[in-house]
């Protein structure tokens, strides 16, 4: 330990005595660590953390499998079966995604709200701060109304007393007794669920359409494996349960599966490959910094040297000189480490906040324990990786040459070396460059994709009515049209309509139909599917969805009015090739209706810019609002989604829409405001960080090859010092030398782009899942980055090449 302190003061001092070298080499590397913590740091949280579950390995996530989606939202009284059913679970949960108007607390508010079942916490292994969970005998429909309130909440509302138990809130017009307080940092990582202001039973919902076996209404389930039951053995029995449920219910069950998946695996979603590969990128560029480290460091002992030497002839050993030097790279790695850490924990969060929609469990990153030792590791790696070569070749220094030729005799030696580094550097930057080019090329690709509509001067926002009950269906549609003219009566505002159904890039909702004409299918699962719009007349106009053939839905089109729907162009493709689908009819299986096509519209882009043919259902058809059948109507009576279409500034136009709607009803609440452009935006969040990530990665790389190329080409220049002097009394003019220096780097350019190329046709494959329109060989990506790569590199040359050039020959030769 002696020696090593010892080691590690003189290093120390010896980094002190040259500032610059210890700045720029301690810069490098805390790019190229601080870069490698702070994506580890994300992967750590979101790929390797455990859920904050009591023995969160044993949680499932389950869902309805049928011939369009793996994962659907389940049925209620499919769930109950699967309850009593199932022998593989200790206990199942299902929830769905809920608001609520909150009134008699101060103004008018939309919370968030969630409908579980009573065993939904004690599944999770999450106790109550105070009071108690939910009781089996309250999750049934006509139990006393109670409700569960988030930390949060109790905070903002209750000052965290305990007099909040007990307490009744007003829900949507009905009183919620508060019974328990959940944990405020509790967050239930799957889908859309996260932190919500109030809990309350599921199984008190008295809708009828909730009690249908056809219809999933959004709700989803996670369950609680037995022990020792392995996850293939709880998929087996829950296929039995499947098979047992089509042959009792066969026109709802089937061909109708059940998906069981890890909760951790259904948290991460398809985040691992893009997560993954920006992790080897960011381990390129620690690669590009150590080898620029270790570029300096060869540069620098060449001074050092004849110090070797004479340390070598007083006595110390060849490893003794390596321990020393390894020492000073471990001050100079560790240096760079910590302030790594520092740079890593302020750009994560920085990150985050930036596009907190890019990731997964984005809000539970952070530098732990093992960050930290990832960090440390990194550091000592590194400082050994970079610190390793220049201390063989110090330390190889001959002792009897090198104290007759003044420590210049390795010096020629010595550039093979640093040229392999510089090939190596070029190598992994253009590696990076073009997995950065393909993912911005990508990008662009999505950008330009027409996405069915027109997002520009487009908002949305959701609007949430006092419920009646007892409400009558013509008093909820006379409302809902009061609504509408409302908002379409704003100033500035050009077309507005409410939207009960499905809502491009934001929620789905799908009908079994059959064509009229056709036999009936004996079950839902053999019907076709489509998405459906259940909307007001000026919906298209506001949305700017091209009408192609007939008519699209008018005020006309109401509840005493023939049943009329207009289909968009994948749905006539598809069911009607080469026929005139205007005139035909749809029988509708959930509506128990059959509707005639008036018209046929543009197709929109339901699941994302990326929708394909291999999307799930892609058929689309409008209804009017008014025509939907009395049963459904009080679904509708708490209000839904509106689309507005703004001649000037959407933010301009939402203050005034407020205003008017609040004329109408002071209770009513106005929440979930968003553009079109950025809903569109957010649903490329994932490209966009990775993009933006390599694209980071890349411009580092490209930097520090540079600064390497640079160093070389000028350490070069001064060892051919005599021999450009020699050139140039012999004749030589200035272009040649430029020539002869620029040379030395465009060999390496050349060598480091061919490797380069060849390294990226091995590891673009594997970014092929996250690229849109765009091959991982793409020619022009290809071709473009070795073109940049090699005149940025050339241009670093060329200061060390014009300083070269004005070598004067006799102050050259005088060294000879």
């Amino acid at each position: 330990m002696d020696t090593l302190l010892q080691d590690i003061r003189y290093g120390i001092r010896m980094l002190a005595k040259s500032p610059g070298f210890a700045a720029i080499a301690i810069l490098t590397l805390t790019l190229g660590i601080g870069a490698n913590t702070a994506l580890f740091s994300v992967v750590n949280s979101v790929l390797l953390d455990p859920l904050p579950y009591h023995e969160p390995d044993r949680l499932v996530a389950i869902y309805a499998r049928s011939k369009e989606f793996s994962h659907g939202s389940i049925s209620y009284p499919n769930f109950l079966d699967w309850v009593r059913n199932q022998r593989s679970f200790s206990s199942m949960a299902a929830f769905r995604e809920d608001n609520f108007n909150l009134t008699g607390m101060g103004e008018p508010e939309r919370v968030k709200a969630e409908m579980v079942s009573a065993n939904f916490f004690s599944t999770l292994g999450v106790n109550p701060l105070a009071g108690r969970l939910f009781r089996p005998e309250e999750d049934q429909v006509g139990a006393q109304p109670v409700a569960l309130i988030s930390g949060g909440f109790w905070k903002r509302k209750f000052g965290s007393s305990a007099d909040a138990l007990g307490k009744t809130l007003r829900l949507d017009g009905a009183g919620y007794t508060v019974v328990g307080v959940i944990p405020a940092d509790f967050r239930y990582q799957s889908g859309n669920f996260h932190n919500s202001d109030v809990y309350v039973p599921i199984g008190q919902w008295s809708d009828p359409t909730f009690r249908d076996r056809h219809v999933g209404m959004g709700m989803d389930a996670v369950g609680r494996l037995r022990p020792g039951v392995a996850l293939q053995q709880a998929q087996a029995d829950m296929d039995a349960v499947a098979l047992g449920l089509a042959e009792k219910y066969p026109d709802a069950d089937k061909d109708k599966g059940i998906a069981l998946l890890p909760l951790k695996q259904d948290v991460v979603g398809d985040s691992r490959p893009f997560l993954l590969v920006l992790l080897a990128a960011v381990g390129f560029v620690l690669l590009i910094a150590c080898v620029n480290v270790a570029n300096l460091l060869l540069a620098r002992s060449t001074g050092r040297i004849r110090e070797f030497a004479i340390r070598a002839a007083l006595g110390a050993g060849r490893v003794r000189v390596i321990r020393q030097l390894l020492t000073e790279s471990l001050v100079l790695s560790c240096a760079g480490g910590g302030l790594g850490l520092l740079l890593a924990s302020w750009g994560t969060q920085a990150a985050i906040r930036l596009m907190p929609d890019a990731l997964p469990r984005a809000q539970s990153v952070h530098i732990d324990s093992r960050v930290l030792l990832f960090t440390l590791a990194a550091s000592v790696l590194a400082g050994i990786f970079f610190g390793l070569a220049p201390a063989l070749g110090s330390s190889s220094a001959g002792l009897y040459s090198t104290l007759k030729e003044g420590g210049r005799g390795l010096s020629r030696a010595r550039h093979r070396l640093q040229g392999l580094f510089v090939v190596f550097e070029m190598a992994m930057a253009l590696v990076l460059l073009v997995g950065a080019g393909l993912m911005i090329r990508s990008l662009g690709n999505l950008w330009s994709v027409n996405p069915g509509f027109n997002p520009r001067h487009l908002v949305t926002f959701a609007v949430s009515c006092p419920t009646t009950p007892g409400g009558t269906p013509g008093a909820i549609r006379a409302s809902l049209r009061q609504l509408q003219d409302a908002v379409a009566a704003v100033p500035g505002v050009e077309a507005a309509s409410l939207n009960e159904g499905a809502m491009p890039m934001s929620g789905d909702s799908e009908a079994p139909f059959w064509i009229e004409g056709q036999p009936k299918p004996a079950a839902d699962s053999e019907m076709k599917k489509s998405l459906f719009y259940v909307i007001q007349p000026d919906y298209l106009k506001a949305m700017g969805i091209p009408l192609k053939r007939g008519r699209f839905l008018t005020p006309a089109d109401n509840e005493h009015s023939p049943f009329v729907i207009v289909i968009d162009e994948q749905f006539a493709s598809l069911y009607f090739a080469g026929q005139n689908p205007i005139g035909q009819r749809v029988h509708i299986a959930i509506l128990n209706g059959v509707a005639e096509i008036v018209g046929v519209a543009g197709h929109v882009k339901q699941w994302g810019l990326t929708e394909d043919a291999n999307s799930p259902v892609l058929a689309q058809f409008y209804m009017a609002i008014p025509q939907v059948p009395d049963q459904f109507m009080p679904l509708l009576a708490r209000g839904g989604i509106f689309v507005a279409r703004a001649q000037g500034s959407p933010e301009t136009a939402m203050r005034a829409i407020r205003q008017s709607l609040e004329k109408i009803n002071g209770n009513i609440v106005v929440y979930a405001t968003q553009t079109m452009d950025k809903i569109i935006s957010d649903s490329l969040a994932a490209q966009r960080f990775s993009m933006i990530l390599l694209g980071i990665f890349a411009a580092l790389a490209l930097a520090l090859s540079c600064v390497g190329v640079y160093g070389v080409i000028s350490y070069l220049a001064v060892q051919r010092t005599n021999e450009i002097g020699i050139r140039m009394a012999l004749g030589a003019q200035r272009n040649d030398v430029l020539r002869l220096i620029l040379g030395d780097g465009a060999k390496m350019v050349l060598i480091g782009a061919a490797g380069g190329i060849a390294a990226s046709l091995a590891l673009t494959r594997l970014m092929a899942r996250l690229l849109f329109a765009v091959s991982a060989y793409d020619p022009l990506t290809f071709l473009a980055v070795p073109c940049l790569l090699g005149l940025v590199a050339l241009a670093a040359s060329y200061i060390p090449a014009r300083r070269a050039m004005r070598v004067d020959p006799v102050v050259a030769l005088r060294y000879e």
